[in-house]
């Protein structure tokens, strides 16, 4: 990717996001990279780096354990396993051992599930191998902590086995002429002590001269003479001797080995970088949990659709400081290409715009963005900058002319995939002939399709935003009766300044005020004061459009507890109707069961009986009167789920049910031993003493079992 000018990276602050980025880097290899990072402005590589970063982030949010531990940089080490001759140390062949094994943890982890959950991740290891005679070959030789095996070579074990019995002997030895010179009172001290590493005895300085052997130093006290007895100086030669055969030993050996693991060099080097890589995408990872980044949408174009996107470096100072970052919302496409925002000082402009190209160079670097993920993100392959006052003392360039010069590269150079930012065009000069050739040069880089931001206070740019194609307003809100910016973007209208409404609420004299508005054209003034109405109104509309949607979801949220609850109903209602069915059902399988059970009785009788006829007759009267029974069951459960009998003497406006007929009525009056009985609109005239009281049974207890006193 292109940059104007030199330092345009430092004016987005991309510096610090590297700098931030190789915090979480533990290996020279990552911090390196991250030192360096790579701007892209192909998709298949921006696209491949971006869903590292994002696959890692989801490791880490999900609390899992990549395993990466090797942090160590041995790249100097595996150098020297090319050299001819060379030979590595015990501590390196160590390392090296330890960076075989981290990578043959990373391909044990990726199984075939991992593969197909994290494709970019496994990218890494494509075409690469855990070679496990690596740590084969270091086994046979070293032991857990690094040291030479006995069995490494037969010479070896001949060495220290000789060792072992000669520092034997000189213990032996040395113990004696211990004990017999401290009975003699002749020693400073019965400890062991060494020099230029042989025994030597700790000697009263008196007593020096009477020992035999040899001095090799005396205290600072010059009370204590160490000397090495007479007894001992062969065997501490010859264990000198075999230390030394020892130490060749194992430097051959060390050599040997190191020749044979020489082949595996590039692989090793390959180990290293695939550490230091995954090590890379981490800090990627945790940089994006860090600035609550997420994953944008790619396109392979001018594109650019942010989603409550934020300033990363601004987030992260205002959640330290515990302070709300107020997000934004842009779209630049084909149709609206360039954005020219308005508004009063201090409101969020230059932010707002430095939001946008940070983050469109952190995108292309394949760093996930603080961004709603719906965002969508396209590619340009250069940026250009113009923030802030540019004037040059070495080339006695004053501030306008220097504006000029940098808006004549940006013509020169601009084009269809082109991302420029412009603070303040056309400010340095005369009002009405900068605000003119402010207006050519938003025309010609909107003539050449280029993508941008431009922030002006120039009234002039705001009324041609809407007429020029591909050029939109857009507007920092201002709170007028507070006197305090909102941070908020509003595309589609222009800006007011506030310059009367700021300077009325700090209380300059009206009179200044006054006189102000009278050297101000008509017109413009007119256009600023309906700017700061429509700006006001807009507000309104968007705190009442906030407060309706609230509503709605609310709304929305009762409706769709109205359908749990209605839901809920239906089920039990169902559930209710299917227990209903399996009694049915239980009760005419009870029935069938007792009629199969009487009906095989009858018929084991009729062959016994010789009077058939009254066999019949009595199965006649079992399935017909049984019928009866059955429907008068079925009359008396209904009355039953409605009504109570409640017993006791009749009276007119009672309820009654006739016992014969199972009908329930109002009693409306009596006549002797007779009765008038209103069942519906019909009065029928029916005995006394069939009548029996009832009531309304309670819903409540519709379900509830029979009373004793109906049983």
């Amino acid at each position: 990717m292109k940059f104007f000018p030199e330092s345009a990276l430092q004016q987005l602050e991309f510096d610090k996001i590297k700098e931030l980025l190789a915090t979480h880097c533990r290996t020279e290899f990552a911090k390196l990279k991250a030192n360096n990072l790579r701007i892209h402005t192909r998709k298949e590589y921006i696209e491949l780096e971006l869903q590292q970063s994002n696959e890692f982030k989801l490791i880490l949010d999900s609390g899992g354990h990549f395993p990466n531990d090797f942090t160590s940089n041995i790249t100097r080490d595996i150098k020297l396993l090319s050299i001819p001759g060379a030979s590595l140390s015990s501590e390196q062949f160590m390392l090296i051992r330890r960076l075989a094994e981290n990578t043959n943890g990373i391909f044990r982890w990726f199984g075939t599930e991992i593969r197909e959950t994290f494709p970019a991740l496994t990218k890494v290891i494509d075409n690469n191998y855990y070679e496990k005679n690596i740590n084969a070959q270091i086994d046979e030789i070293l032991d857990e902590t690094g040291v030479v095996k006995d069995k490494a070579s037969e010479a070896l074990a001949d060495i220290r086995m000789q060792l072992y019995r000669k520092r034997n002997e000189l213990r032996r030895v040395f113990d004696r002429i211990v004990a017999r010179l401290n009975k003699q009172g002749f020693l400073a001290d019965i400890e062991e002590s060494f020099m230029n590493g042989r025994r030597v005895l700790a000697v009263l300085a008196e007593q020096k001269r009477t020992v035999k052997g040899v001095l090799h130093s005396e205290s600072d006290s010059r009370r204590t003479s160490y000397i090495e007895p007479e007894e001992t100086t062969e065997l501490n030669n010859e264990i000198f001797s075999l230390e030394y055969e020892e130490t060749k030993e194992i430097y051959r050996i060390l050599r040997l080995l190191t020749q044979q693991i020489s082949v595996y060099a590039p692989l090793l080097m390959s180990y290293l970088e695939i550490a230091g890589t995954y090590d890379f995408i981490r800090a990627k990872g945790k940089l994006a949990q860090e600035m609550d980044a997420a994953l944008p949408q790619l396109a392979d174009k001018a594109h650019l659709h942010l989603i409550k996107a934020y300033h990363p470096l601004l987030f992260l100072f205002n959640k330290k400081s515990g302070k709300e970052t107020f997000p934004t919302n842009i779209l630049l496409n084909d149709q609206q290409s360039i954005l020219v925002i308005s508004g009063p000082n201090a409101g969020g402009k230059t932010v707002t715009m430095k939001t946008v190209g940070l983050l469109q160079v952190m995108m292309q670097s394949g760093l996930l963005v603080p961004a709603n993920p719906d965002s969508t993100m396209g590619i340009f392959k250069q940026v250009l900058i113009h923030i802030g006052d540019t004037q040059s003392i070495e080339f006695e360039l004053s501030t306008y002319s220097s504006h000029l010069k940098n808006m004549k590269h940006f013509i020169e150079n601009a084009n269809g995939k082109t991302l420029f930012f412009i603070d303040e065009l056309g400010s340095g000069s005369d009002p009405n002939l900068g605000g003119a050739f402010a207006e050519v040069i938003m025309e010609e880089l909107a003539f050449k399709h280029a993508f941008g931001i431009v922030t002006t206070h120039y009234l002039n740019l705001k009324v041609m935003a809407n007429k020029v194609k591909g050029i939109i307003n857009g507007a920092m809100q201002f709170d007028e009766q507070k006197l305090l910016p909102l941070y908020k973007l509003q595309i589609g209208k222009p800006g007011s300044s506030y310059t009367f409404s700021i300077a009325e609420r700090i209380g300059l004299d009206k009179k200044l005020i006054d006189r102000a508005r009278t050297l101000v054209d008509n017109d413009q003034f007119r256009l600023d004061k309906l700017l700061n109405k429509t700006e006001q109104d807009l507000q309104k509309l968007s705190s009442e459009k906030q407060m309706l949607d609230k509503l709605m979801k609310e709304n929305e949220a009762l409706k769709k507890e109205m359908q749990r609850v209605l839901k809920k109903e239906l089920h039990q209602q169902e559930m209710e109707r299917m227990r209903e069915q399996n009694r049915i059902a239980e009760d005419k399988l009870v029935y069938l069961k007792d009629m199969e059970r009487r009906l095989k009785a009858m018929v084991v009788e009729w062959r016994k009986a010789e009077d058939k006829d009254s066999i019949v007759k009595m199965i006649q009267a079992l399935l017909f009167n049984q019928k009866e029974k059955i429907q008068k069951d079925a009359q008396q459960k209904k009355l039953n789920e409605k009504f109570v009998e409640i017993g006791g003497e009749v009276k007119v406006g009672d309820k009654v049910k006739m016992r014969q007929n199972r009908q329930v009525g109002i009693l409306k009056e009596i006549k002797g031993k007779k009765a008038i009985v209103q069942i519906g609109v019909i009065p029928i005239t029916v005995a006394l003493d069939d009548l029996t009281v009832v009531k309304d049974k309670d819903p409540a207890l519709a379900d509830a079992p029979q009373s004793k006193s109906k049983k």
